[in-house]
């Protein structure tokens, strides 16, 4: 209402790994994909176009989540990548760090791990990318 507004996840669902579906191996995707499977291997959006993940209570998934937009109710065991958008609802159980830009976190939801504002990781990036030159007394930058 008063604040800026965040990029919801699309709505739209082009792919579904059905509940009894059991996939190994890793996933790349463009649009939208739901998920109330089990996965065990790395799921990454594809593109620059924003994607979206849904993971219902009775997804599971073993892997890296590279996704803009991911909405999770189900178990994830690895880390979490959301570059726009991530919504853990109340069923959510995530074993692993999660970085987010913005981030709706449910009554219920669990995370074992870090969690890591996204502009926190651009700014180390910078960071990262200063050093110091032969002269001990003037940073140089790098890149």
């Amino acid at each position: 209402m008063f604040g800026k507004k965040t990029n919801k996840p699309q709505s739209q669902i082009d792919s579904l790994i059905g509940i009894g579906t059991h996939v190994a191996g890793d996933i790349t995707f463009s649009g939208g994909l739901r998920i109330d499977g089990h996965v065990r291997g790395d799921i990454t959006a594809m593109g620059d176009k924003p994607s979206t993940l849904v993971l219902s209570d009775q997804a599971s998934v073993e892997g890296k989540i590279h996704v803009s937009h991911a909405v999770i109710n189900g178990t994830v065991i690895g880390p979490v990548h959301a570059v726009e958008y991530l919504e853990l609802q109340a069923k959510a159980k995530v074993s692993g760090d999660v970085y987010y830009r913005a981030l709706e976190i449910q009554l219920g939801a669990t995370v074992e791990g870090v969690l890591v504002h996204q502009d926190r990781v651009d700014q180390a990036k910078k960071t990262d990318e200063i050093t110091l030159s032969n002269d001990a007394d003037t940073p140089a930058i790098s890149g």
